[in-house]
Protein backbone atom coordinates (compact mmCIF):
# COMPACT_ATOMS: atom_id res chain seq x y z
CA UNK A 1 0.00 0.00 0.00
CA UNK A 2 1.51 3.42 -1.80
CA UNK A 3 1.63 6.26 1.16
CA UNK A 4 -1.21 9.08 0.73
CA UNK A 5 0.37 12.34 0.36
CA UNK A 6 -0.93 15.63 2.32
CA UNK A 7 -0.01 18.69 0.99
CA UNK A 8 0.82 21.45 3.66
CA UNK A 9 0.42 24.81 2.64
CA UNK A 10 2.19 26.77 4.81
CA UNK A 11 4.41 29.52 5.40
CA UNK A 12 6.20 29.71 9.02
CA UNK A 13 8.93 27.52 9.11
CA UNK A 14 8.36 27.13 12.39
CA UNK A 15 4.46 25.59 11.87
CA UNK A 16 5.93 23.54 9.50
CA UNK A 17 8.45 22.11 11.92
CA UNK A 18 5.78 21.82 14.68
CA UNK A 19 3.47 20.26 12.07
CA UNK A 20 5.86 17.68 10.97
CA UNK A 21 6.79 16.84 14.89
CA UNK A 22 2.91 16.22 15.43
CA UNK A 23 2.86 13.90 12.42
CA UNK A 24 5.92 11.84 14.00
CA UNK A 25 4.20 12.13 16.88
CA UNK A 26 1.02 10.62 16.24
CA UNK A 27 2.32 8.14 13.83
CA UNK A 28 0.70 9.30 10.83
CA UNK A 29 1.91 7.27 7.71
CA UNK A 30 1.63 9.70 5.16
CA UNK A 31 4.35 11.99 2.59
CA UNK A 32 4.02 15.76 3.43
CA UNK A 33 4.33 18.29 0.70
CA UNK A 34 5.13 21.69 2.10
CA UNK A 35 4.09 24.51 0.13
CA UNK A 36 5.90 27.86 1.32
CA UNK A 37 3.14 29.89 -0.35
CA UNK A 38 -0.02 29.79 -2.26
CA UNK A 39 1.60 30.01 -5.76
CA UNK A 40 3.86 27.20 -4.95
CA UNK A 41 0.66 25.19 -3.71
CA UNK A 42 -1.26 25.79 -7.04
CA UNK A 43 1.69 25.05 -8.83
CA UNK A 44 2.00 21.82 -7.50
CA UNK A 45 -1.29 21.12 -8.03
CA UNK A 46 -2.37 22.31 -11.38
CA UNK A 47 0.85 20.85 -12.31
CA UNK A 48 0.38 17.50 -10.99
CA UNK A 49 -3.35 17.75 -13.52
CA UNK A 50 -1.02 18.91 -16.71
CA UNK A 51 1.69 16.34 -16.54
CA UNK A 52 -1.30 13.03 -15.45
CA UNK A 53 -4.48 14.47 -15.39
CA UNK A 54 -4.63 15.10 -11.78
CA UNK A 55 -3.75 10.72 -11.45
CA UNK A 56 -1.24 11.74 -8.02
CA UNK A 57 -3.04 14.52 -6.05
CA UNK A 58 -3.01 14.90 -2.45
CA UNK A 59 -5.38 13.35 -0.66
CA UNK A 60 -5.60 16.24 1.41
CA UNK A 61 -4.78 19.87 1.28
CA UNK A 62 -3.83 21.28 4.81
CA UNK A 63 -3.76 25.29 4.72
CA UNK A 64 -3.39 28.47 6.16
CA UNK A 65 -5.47 31.51 5.08
CA UNK A 66 -2.65 33.89 5.30
CA UNK A 67 -0.21 33.00 2.85
CA UNK A 68 2.26 34.92 1.09
CA UNK A 69 1.89 35.73 -3.05
CA UNK A 70 -1.64 34.12 -3.21
CA UNK A 71 -3.97 33.79 -0.33
CA UNK A 72 -5.83 30.44 0.79
CA UNK A 73 -8.86 31.50 -0.43
CA UNK A 74 -8.19 32.73 -3.54
CA UNK A 75 -6.11 29.21 -4.08
CA UNK A 76 -9.51 27.49 -2.61
CA UNK A 77 -11.08 29.17 -5.40
CA UNK A 78 -8.52 28.14 -7.93
CA UNK A 79 -8.79 24.50 -6.70
CA UNK A 80 -12.43 24.92 -6.72
CA UNK A 81 -12.66 25.98 -9.98
CA UNK A 82 -10.43 23.37 -12.12
CA UNK A 83 -12.33 19.95 -13.05
CA UNK A 84 -9.63 17.96 -12.08
CA UNK A 85 -9.28 19.20 -8.35
CA UNK A 86 -12.66 20.68 -7.15
CA UNK A 87 -13.64 17.93 -5.11
CA UNK A 88 -9.68 17.56 -3.98
CA UNK A 89 -10.12 17.97 0.51
CA UNK A 90 -9.12 21.12 1.45
CA UNK A 91 -8.90 22.06 5.26
CA UNK A 92 -7.52 25.10 6.97
CA UNK A 93 -5.20 24.64 9.42
CA UNK A 94 -4.92 28.34 10.80
CA UNK A 95 -4.24 30.55 13.77
CA UNK A 96 -7.19 33.19 12.24
CA UNK A 97 -9.70 33.50 14.85
CA UNK A 98 -11.73 36.13 13.06
CA UNK A 99 -15.33 34.74 11.87
CA UNK A 100 -15.29 36.28 8.87
CA UNK A 101 -12.81 34.30 7.75
CA UNK A 102 -14.27 31.10 9.04
CA UNK A 103 -17.38 32.35 7.25
CA UNK A 104 -15.65 32.83 3.77
CA UNK A 105 -13.52 29.33 3.99
CA UNK A 106 -16.84 27.46 3.99
CA UNK A 107 -18.69 29.75 1.41
CA UNK A 108 -15.38 28.84 -0.81
CA UNK A 109 -16.09 25.41 -0.50
CA UNK A 110 -13.34 24.57 2.35
CA UNK A 111 -13.84 20.92 3.98
CA UNK A 112 -13.37 22.04 7.67
CA UNK A 113 -11.65 24.92 9.21
CA UNK A 114 -9.57 24.46 12.39
CA UNK A 115 -7.66 26.68 14.79
CA UNK A 116 -4.61 25.61 15.62
CA UNK A 117 -4.03 25.26 19.19
CA UNK A 118 -1.19 27.09 20.84
CA UNK A 119 -0.65 24.26 23.31
CA UNK A 120 2.00 21.56 21.03
CA UNK A 121 0.15 18.04 22.59
CA UNK A 122 -3.29 19.63 21.98
CA UNK A 123 -2.04 20.56 18.26
CA UNK A 124 -0.83 16.84 18.31
CA UNK A 125 -4.36 15.78 19.41
CA UNK A 126 -5.32 17.57 16.47
CA UNK A 127 -3.50 16.69 13.66
CA UNK A 128 -4.34 13.15 15.06
CA UNK A 129 -7.90 13.55 14.53
CA UNK A 130 -6.92 15.03 10.93
CA UNK A 131 -4.50 12.44 9.53
CA UNK A 132 -7.10 9.82 11.58
CA UNK A 133 -10.25 10.92 9.89
CA UNK A 134 -9.04 12.10 6.22
CA UNK A 135 -5.85 9.88 6.12
CA UNK A 136 -8.00 6.70 6.92
CA UNK A 137 -11.57 6.97 6.95
CA UNK A 138 -12.48 9.17 4.43
CA UNK A 139 -12.58 8.05 0.95
CA UNK A 140 -11.11 10.29 -1.50
CA UNK A 141 -12.91 11.51 -4.29
CA UNK A 142 -12.12 9.80 -7.73
CA UNK A 143 -10.65 11.94 -10.37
Amino acid sequence: MSLKTILLVEDNASDVDLTIRAFERAKIQAKLIVAEDGQQALDILLGNVQQNGGRDLPALVLMDVNLPKIDGFEVLKAIRGNVFTHNLPVVFLTSSTEEKDMKQAYDLGANSYIRKPVDFHQFSLVIQGLGNYWLSINEIPPV
